[in-house]
């Protein structure tokens, strides 16, 4: 069995989540030459290929063959609307994030930045799971339940959540479950769903933090992404125009560096399985690790999966106000186009 996170009380896990999105919250920087790239990324295994390509140096690799030496500069946040801030600030270059967050921005920028996708992490289902026992379904949620999310109303999870709602209530009632939505990082959502005796009764999580939670016989599978919207891309990387079009070699690096790390990663899940525990410091069983990333569900890629279902979505219930024609009016299309949808 894996190792269980340490219980954090739910107060000081919403504490250290309003810290991280401060800490994106920054005075714009200058904008640099080519041959420097700086990556935020958030929580979980959906992030193991950006772990791949910061343990290889692969991003140097491919700058080396570009004619310049990168230097990259990792950082970790909290939540899409985190990331969104900081990439909007100066601060970032390339955001992970979920489709959600993307979205957002894109819409917000549209005509102006141009944010824009530059690739998948892959295709995993999100559970929402609950350790209140009379919560079976998203219709059992009460105003005694607090569901923990990565960012409200703006991440991916609080994205699945609202289509769920949409289907269960009609679009006009989509957003009713964001009232007991709250936004607290995973690992603390996690232990305070782990340990019980707080309000937090509810987790739309990510891998491995779901299957952490699992192990304790009071949680349960509330709602499962694939079964909402099928299986799908739900975190992404996105980059604003100006950065791919002022530093073609740097991004170049990165996509290429990107697809290498996703060859590795679905090629070889035990190797993936040390990585990300050497990486990220996880405190998570091998074992326990690679009987996760085994999971025939899960696919390591750059090419974007069923993305445009939650893109008409949210412009249908005007969530965003820009109606993306496909998934291509919201991601890159490179000298290597993506194959996806």
């Amino acid at each position: 069995m894996s190792k269980r996170l340490p219980f954090a009380p739910l107060a000081a896990a919403i504490g250290l989540g309003f810290s991280l999105i401060a800490g994106s919250l920054v005075a714009p920087t200058v904008a640099h030459a080519e041959g420097e790239i700086r990556i935020a990324e958030q929580f979980g295994i959906v992030y193991l290929l950006l772990n791949v390509v910061r343990d290889q140096g692969l991003i140097e690799k491919y700058g080396k063959q570009e004619g310049i030496d990168i230097k990259v500069d990792w950082t970790q946040l909290s939540g899409g609307a985190a990331v969104n801030d900081a990439l909007l600030s100066g601060s970032i270059d390339i955001a992970g994030a979920g489709v959600g967050p993307l979205l957002t921005i894109w819409d917000r920028t549209h005509g102006k930045q141009n944010v824009k996708a530059v690739a998948s992490l892959g295709n995993f289902p999100y559970y929402l799971v609950s350790n209140n026992p009379k919560v079976k379904t998203i219709a059992d949620f009460t105003e005694k339940d607090r569901i923990a999310v990565p960012a409200v109303g703006v991440s991916v999870q609080s994205r699945f959540l609202q289509y769920a709602a949409a289907k269960q209530w009609g679009d006009k009632e989509f957003n009713r479950l964001d009232k007991y939505t709250i936004a607290v990082p995973h690992p603390d959502a996690t232990a305070a769903l782990i340990a019980g005796g707080t309000e937090l009764t509810g987790h739309f999580s990510n891998p491995p933090f779901q299957d952490q939670a699992l192990e304790n016989p009071n949680v349960h599978v509330v709602l499962n992404s694939y079964d909402v919207l099928g299986p799908n891309s739900p975190t992404v990387l996105f980059a604003t125009e100006k950065f791919r079009e002022e530093n073609p070699k740097t991004y170049k690096a990165f996509v290429e560096a990107l697809t290498e790390a996703a060859q590795f990663a679905q090629n070889d899940k035990g190797a993936a399985a040390d990585t990300y525990i050497r990486v990220t410091k996880a405190k998570i069983d091998r074992a326990a690790l690679l009987k996760i990333i085994d999971n025939p569900q899960f696919e390591f890629s750059v090419t974007p999966k069923n993305t445009y279902p939650l893109a008409e979505f949210l412009y249908r219930v005007g969530a965003i106000k820009n109606k993306p024609e496909s998934w291509k009016d919201y991601f890159f299309q490179d000298a290597k186009p993506l194959q996806g949808s």
